[in-house]
This record gives structure tokens, sequence and C-alpha cells, in this order.
């Protein structure tokens, strides 16, 4: 194994300066994506990679979303030979304190997404805690299983190549649709997840890049999406689900 960090960042340039200083004690490869920012988060990030050795900067000069910012992440691991990598938002919404055990975790179980479940404290807005029950719903029912305990939670370690393999279709979501989908799409593919809590924080005065009213219609349609699909693999699923019950045991 080869592992790294993953921080797409949308207008959180100087949160994602202090967790890739947090980040740098495990010399691994800290790959940020800069998604098309303004000339002041540019410059924020452009200054971090000079700082830090460990910081791979991909600059991406119009905003692809958070899937595709995620991917292009995914595709500069690959380069990079990387074979897991640890996503982590750049708005300081996590534990950084667990980075260690995810990888950890990911070391003992290669094959499987390791993601974290959100333990929300009082900070967290009721329409979130809402919507990732909402979310969690739909997911069982479009993979016939209980398995994916949240989906919208951004710290997970990836496995690039077979993570890479999804991202890449070209029908997937590229904005706030990813991170649900690609748990599906990797569910479907039976890579398994391994789910852990961790401790969420909303920042006074945070920077939200989730839009109510229009991501939320994004969400709509690719659950509708994955509901058809679901149809053409229920015989699938239904195996799917026995191989992932008997490898809990």
């Amino acid at each position: 194994m080869k592992q790294g960090f993953l921080i797409p960042v949308y207008r959180h340039g100087k949160t994602a300066s202090v967790l890739a200083e947090k980040l740098a004690c495990f010399s691994l490869p800290i790959i940020i994506i800069d998604d098309g920012n303004d000339k002041e988060t540019k410059d924020c990030l452009i200054e971090t990679a000079k700082e830090i050795p460990v910081v791979d900067l991909v600059r991406l000069e119009k905003n692809s979303g958070k899937g595709g910012a995620v991917t292009k992440g995914l595709k500069r691991a690959s380069e990079l030979g990387l074979s897991h990598v640890l996503q982590i938002d750049a708005d300081g919404q996590h534990d950084i304190e667990m980075a260690g055990f995810f990888l950890e975790e990911s070391a003992k179980h290669p094959e499987k997404i390791i993601c974290g479940c959100p333990e929300f404290d009082k900070t967290a807005p009721k329409s979130r805690v809402l919507g990732r029950r909402v979310s969690t719903f739909w997911a069982a029912v479009v993979t016939f299983s209980g398995a994916l305990e949240d989906l919208l939670c951004g710290f997970r370690v990836y496995p690039v190549d077979k993570s890479l393999q999804i991202a890449g279709n070209p029908f997937m979501d590229r904005r706030m649709g990813f991170d649900p989908e690609i748990m599906v799409r990797l569910y479907w593919k039976k890579v398994f997840p391994v789910f852990y809590p961790i401790k969420i924080n909303y920042p006074e005065n945070g920077i939200s890049n989730f839009h109510s009213i229009k991501d939320n219609i994004r969400i709509s349609l690719m659950f509708s999406r994955l509901f058809f699909g679901m149809l053409l693999r229920i015989p699938c699923l239904l195996i799917t689900g026995y191989q992932y019950r008997k490898q809990k045991l």
C-alpha cells in the first residue's frame, strides 16, 4: 500500500492550509485540488504548497464541483502511484485526530472503503441531520441493504483504482451528489464499506458550498437514476447483500 491525502478546496483556502499543516506530520503526499478558486484562495494554496514539501497542488481553472475535484484528485493519486487516499473536506468540520486511525484501518482492509459516520454536536444544522437520514433511507432502497450507514460524510479512505473506475463514468454526478453516488456504486461493485464514528463540528461563520435548493434537486435526480439502475441489478444485489452479510460475520 501507498497512502496519501486528498483535499478538494473551493473557498476554504485558510482552513485547507491549516489542515495541510496538521497532516504534514504523516510525511505522506497531500493532494490539494484548487477547484477554480478566486485569486486570494489560489495565492493561499500556492503559498501552502511552497511551505509544505509533501503538498501536491493541482489547479483547475474553472470550478468543477465536489465530484469533479475529487475525480481529478483520484487521477493525480494514480499518477503518483498511490493505492489509497484519505479524502478530507477542507472546511474544518472533521476531527483530524482520526486521520491516523482511518489510515491504519485501511491498511487492515485494503479492499474496502473506510468511511466516517458523523457524530453531530449542537452546531449541526437540522437540515444537514435530516438530509443524512433521507439519503441513508434511499441508499437502503437502491442497495437492498443497510450497509451504507452514511453517504454524505466527506471523511473516507478510497481505494484509488476501483474508485477511479467509477468516478470516470461520464454519467456520475460531478457536484454534491458525488459523495453519495460513489458510495452506492462502490457497493454495487462489491467494494464494501467499514464505518467508524467521527465527530463533526460546524465552525462559527463557516462557509458552506451546499446550495439547499439546487443541490437537493441534483441529489434527488441522482437517486432517481440509481433507483432505475437498481431495478436492473436486483438479482445481483441479492447476491451482493448475502456476500456483505457473510463477510461481516
